[in-house]
């Protein structure tokens, strides 16, 4: 049986991502800074590529958020200054009579396209660049500590214990490793006894900040104390309380307290007070590296009762294709250098397109979001709505996949601050009436309600589930938990105070 070769054609169907698309995707789901970063590296990769200095035009959309929705609207006011509102139709702007050969309107990407909520006023005057608002790094406490330490006159082996010890306190300034360890340590390498280690240790906890260098809270705050003037009230009462009752004070066990240090109920809370002075973590108040800035890719404003919504034109630079370039592209030249030059043209085209489509992405998303959270702007925490991403995908006509790489990292400013778009999407609990609240919501109300307690009866959580019925939020008592947790709100038996 032979077998002959034929030919077969088969008809299937297969999803394909483009470069294109790909780059797009990558794109919509950087932060500003990441895509600053990419924008400069696309400017030093494609000579195509170029910083727009100065605009006449600057395409803008309208959008007004009125009770019945979004309505499109053309602006009226010329743009003055890249922050102030600036709203030009594209199909009236004027055009020059000629353009270079293989260059369009397209070739141009304004950074500053906004979609504004009838909200109307453009971004907060910036005159500085992005770059000039980048911080130098700030001295942690590692260094701080060390160039305490070189201002002293130790010996080498006195020297070499003190780096190793200042390299194991960590950002909340205490001793994170047994010092019987750190010894063990040194003593592979030097003939270093324990009471050295313990000798260097006392030393390193006279550095500033106070408190510095301690083994747990007892230490941390008796160190403050000896540092202390003799004649400062309180100072020894506070030094006996620590030395010998800190675990009743921990428990707020305030009864024993009084009858062991004898005072008497006013006495004591002048005490404790006093002991509420001082720092329980004197490390947390020095930056453990460099700050790190939050760039706002959205900024919301409220004018003339309506709220407008548009992208921060200084995030980013503004881009275009170089006119000069593009005109050397000849068509129907098959040259090296052509064709080089083509490619590149057409490079920095999908560059803008795509930064174009991550722009009005963008936008569109957050003015949803900001129609659906007009409560949370005008009133706070206590008025956000349930959201999730599916209802924004509805609305937009986008898949939540895409809508989750547009909300990760991407920063608005409100009057009420910056917030992570993320911030506006929460779960949703379900109300006798048949309407939902947010988590978010829940979460103040409960904050709020710990704010206010008596500070000698403090609500515990089967309590705040309670109230919360009585503002038919039906809420279990672990969920409240949660929700206290979430907040670094301690349990009630914690925030028992006397006053």
């Amino acid at each position: 049986m032979s077998m002959k070769p034929s030919l077969q054609l088969r008809l299937g169907q297969h999803l394909a991502m483009t470069p294109q698309l790909q780059q797009a995707i990558r794109l919509l789901q950087l932060s500003s800074l990441e895509l600053q970063v990419e924008v400069q590296e696309a400017l030093e990769s494609n000579p195509m590529l170029d910083v727009e200095e100065e605009t006449e035009n600057a395409a803008d959309q309208d959008w007004d958020v009125q009770k019945g929705g979004a309505t499109e609207q053309q602006s009226t006011e010329l743009p003055s200054e890249r922050q102030q509102d600036n709203a030009v139709d594209m199909e009236s702007a004027v055009m020059p009579d000629e353009l270079p050969v293989d260059s369009s309107w397209e070739d141009t990407y304004d950074s500053a396209v906004a979609t504004s909520f009838s909200s109307g006023a453009a971004a907060t005057e910036a005159d500085d660049s992005w770059q000039e608002r980048l911080g130098s790094a700030e001295q942690t406490l590692i260094e701080q500590l060390l160039w305490q330490m070189r201002l002293m006159s130790l010996t080498d082996i006195d020297r070499v214990i003190a780096e190793v010890i200042i390299d194991s306190i960590d950002d909340k300034g205490y001793l994170a490793a047994p010092l019987e360890e750190i010894h063990q340590g040194l003593a592979e390498e030097h003939d270093i006894d324990f009471d050295e280690v313990e000798a260097v240790l006392h030393l390193v906890q006279t550095f500033e900040p106070a408190g510095i260098g301690a083994r747990d809270l007892a230490e941390c705050l008796l160190i403050q104390l000896r540092q202390m003037d003799k004649e400062t009230p309180w100072r020894s009462a506070a030094i006996k309380l620590i030395r010998s009752h800190m675990k009743l004070l921990a428990n707020r066990d305030y009864r024993q307290l009084m009858n062991r240090m004898k005072l008497s109920e006013d006495e004591l809370c002048q005490l404790i007070t006093f002991i509420q002075t001082l720092n329980p973590r004197p490390g947390s108040g020095i930056s453990s590296g460099r700050s790190e800035y939050v760039i706002p890719d959205v900024i919301v404003k409220k004018v003339k009762g309506a709220w407008r919504v548009e992208l921060n034109g200084d995030a980013m630079p503004r881009l275009r294709v170089n006119p000069q370039y593009a005109n050397l592209v000849r068509r129907a030249d098959n040259s090296t250098d052509n064709t080089y030059m083509k490619g590149q043209l057409q490079e920095a085209r999908w560059f803008l397109k795509s930064l174009k489509s991550r722009s009005e992405t963008l936008l569109k998303v957050a003015t949803c979001i900001v129609e659906r959270q007009r409560g949370f702007l005008e009133q706070g925490e206590e008025a956000m709505k349930a959201l999730v991403l599916h209802d924004i995908a509805e609305k937009v006509g986008m898949h939540e996949s895409t809508i989750s790489r547009v909300t990760t990292q991407k920063y608005m400013h409100t009057p009420r601050g910056i917030f992570e778009l993320k911030y506006f999407f929460s779960s949703h609990v379900s109300m006798g009436s048949g309407e939902e609240c947010s988590s978010t919501a829940i979460r103040a109300q409960i904050k709020k309600l710990v704010a206010a307690e008596d500070p000698r009866k403090p609500l515990s959580d089967s309590k705040l589930a309670a109230v919360l019925g009585e503002r038919d939020i039906k809420i279990a008592r672990r969920t409240v938990a949660k929700y206290r947790e979430s907040l670094a709100i301690p349990p009630f038996n914690e925030r028992k105070r006397l006053v």
